[in-house]
């Protein structure tokens, strides 16, 4: 067995640029972030409209002051156990290469900035263990959080069809 874990040599420089704060949330017990600058609002999960012949992570849509905004069930999406919505659920509302979409999370933790001294590339564990949709990881103290690239999610998912392709 190799022991060793070859570590991913580039990373998207859209995901680590010069902003330094982002928001934490978990799903199950692993903490997350993204891009603060991508965050337009955080809301109270409320059930969406579900769509026909939608995947499975994809909740359905909610009108959002006159926008149709698709939800989409992070936990679900990162093939997670089956999630459970109380209170602490949240709709993280994000633009996403020109595209308002909707990201369900267990619970939002805060905003923390993150020198770039303290992101290290995502491993790369082949095809065992899909780490496209990691940015980075940092080490904050006694944590471990894991930055994701919401561009490369938005395109491994159903939010490549929705989003303007260049």
């Amino acid at each position: 067995m190799n022991t060793a874990v070859a570590t991913r040599e580039t990373t998207s420089s859209s995901a680590i640029s010069t902003a330094a704060e982002y928001l934490t949330f978990r799903l199950g017990k692993e903490e997350y972030a993204v891009d603060i600058l991508r965050v337009q609002e955080i809301r109270g999960y409320d059930e969406a409209t579900r769509m026909a012949n939608a995947p499975d992570y994809v909740k359905g849509v909610i009108n959002l002051r006159g926008s149709i905004v698709p939800i989409i069930d992070l936990r679900m999406l990162f093939n997670l156990p089956e999630p459970s919505y109380d209170s602490f659920t949240v709709v993280i509302v994000l633009n996403v290469c020109g595209t308002v979409v909707g990201m369900v999370v267990d619970s939002v933790n805060d905003v923390v900035g993150i020198p770039s001294q303290e992101l290290k590339p995502a491993p790369d564990f082949g095809s065992a263990v899909d780490t496209s949709f990691l940015a980075a990881i940092a080490s904050l103290q006694d944590r471990m959080v894991m930055l994701v690239d919401m561009e490369r999610l938005a395109q491994g998912t159903v939010l490549a069809s929705l989003t303007p392709q260049p």
